[in-house]
């Protein structure tokens, strides 16, 4: 009985730091989406990590926070309303995480479209925050 006791509490201790990171970054996520809405392009970008990289659908890879910054600007010309579903966290050691997820958002113009897709984030703790470090995503489930 003392062996199976012993044996949950350790499940559960290797469960916790990835519920924990789970929680902080839905967090991000919402901040992500709440600047998004704003048009806070500079918020966006503090969420990423000073050397992050975007690897938009179709596009180059975007190098750097300035340059991620310019990039969801000009995305935000084009779509709207974004909402983020994290489907999976993995720790990947104490200071990174892998994240999965779906997205769904608007097109904009005279026939609006929904659109949905799925995505991957590397996080990597930065002093005691969470950052966006690499972000890829496209259409389709």
């Amino acid at each position: 009985m003392r062996s199976i006791a012993l044996t949950i509490a350790f499940v559960i201790s290797l469960s916790a730091p990835a519920s924990a990171q789970k929680a902080e970054i839905d967090a991000i996520n919402a901040k992500w989406i709440e600047f998004f809405n704003k048009g806070d392009f500079a918020g966006i970008g503090s969420l990423y990590s000073t050397d992050a990289t975007a690897l938009p659908p179709g596009s180059p890879m975007v190098h750097g926070r300035a340059a991620i910054e310019a990039m969801w600007k000009s995305m935000a010309e084009q779509v709207a309303d974004p909402k983020l579903t994290t489907v999976d966290v993995k720790p990947l050691g104490p200071a990174a995480a892998r994240e999965i997820g779906t997205f769904v958002l608007k097109t904009k113009g005279p026939t609006p479209q929904e659109v949905t897709g799925k995505y991957v984030v590397v996080w990597e703790k930065v002093g005691d925050d969470w950052k966006l470090a690499t972000d890829i995503w496209n259409d389709g489930k």
